[in-house]
């Protein structure tokens, strides 16, 4: 049988383990779950991690730029980042460009607290990936960024309420 329809949650036939999105996050739940002991073993938590990341990525950064890039909803970014710059991972200041830009940079503890972070779930990211090729791998990057951007038509468009069906 076609897995896509195993995996659409509309059919009767409907399985749970062929619902890319279980498992996508069962696999991201996994991963955090390896990782998070590795990171607090070097002082960091998930959060943390994922700030450095995107900052080591490009840097500075508005703090909506980097919840976007790190999907964590902007408020909850804005409290990371306070906790970040209160540990002195980090800078803020406000953007010569826009003054209701709040810029965030890496200070040179967090560039050092990047590269342990980095050092620490480097390993685990190559257990991963042994086996798959480099084939595979692109294709899987290819059909996960073509999900992602499938779901932009479905972005702001009002879910139906309950009770009301289609035609009546």
């Amino acid at each position: 049988m076609d897995n896509r329809e195993l995996g659409d949650p509309g059919t009767p036939s409907f399985q749970v383990e062929k619902y890319p999105f279980f498992l996508l996050n069962r696999l991201v739940s996994r991963y955090n779950g390896v990782i998070e002991p590795r990171l607090r073993g070097i002082g960091l938590d998930i959060p943390f991690w994922r700030v450095l990341m995107v900052l080591g990525e490009c840097s500075p950064r508005g703090v909506r730029d980097i919840s976007l890039a790190a999907v964590i909803p902007l408020s909850t970014t804005t409290r990371i980042v306070q906790r970040m710059a209160g540990v002195g991972y980090i800078a803020i200041s406000e953007s010569s460009r826009d003054a209701r830009v709040t810029e965030v940079s890496l200070t040179i503890l967090g560039e050092e607290k990047l590269v342990e972070a980095r050092a620490v779930t480097a390993p685990v990211y190559a257990g991963i990936i042994n086996g798959v090729s480099a084939k595979d791998f692109n294709r899987l990057i290819t059909i996960l960024d073509r999900f992602y951007d499938n779901l932009t038509a479905f972005e702001n468009v009002p879910a139906p309420r309950r009770g009301n069906n289609a035609g009546t």
